[in-house]
């Protein structure tokens, strides 16, 4: 089994900032890429931001310059994805969501899982 919790969401104002947090932790050998997602109501899910194992990232345009993703090496088996959130605007109102591709173990391929999801609400 393998668990993925986010947590950090809540309501802001624009302009202001947040900072998300992810710890993946159980039945892991290795994590590949790791990323956040979002769905605003009535949308479809996007990418916003992932990180591979080696530190490369990659930006939704729309984020680009505002927000900044980063994981951790795991400590004690749990590995931390973060995303800080700058410059909100009311469009960055979403659920967001947290992914990671894990191994659970050296001869398995990298599989899929996601967190239950975290609410930004950005509004005065």
């Amino acid at each position: 089994q393998v668990q993925l919790v986010e947590s950090g969401g809540g309501l802001v104002q624009p302009g202001g900032s947040l900072r998300l947090s992810c710890a993946a932790s159980g039945s892991i050998f290795s994590i590949n890429a790791m990323g956040w997602y979002r769905q605003a109501p009535g949308n479809e899910r996007e990418l916003v931001a992932t990180i591979t194992s080696g530190g490369s990232t990659n930006y939704a345009d729309s984020v680009k310059g505002r927000f900044t993703i980063s994981r951790n090496n795991p400590k004690n088996t749990v590995y931390l994805l973060s995303l800080q959130m700058n410059s909100l605007k009311p469009e960055d109102t979403a659920v967001y969501y947290c992914n990671a591709e894990v191994r659970t173990s050296r001869y398995t391929d990298g599989m899929d899982y996601w967190g239950k999801g975290t609410l930004v609400t950005v509004s005065s």
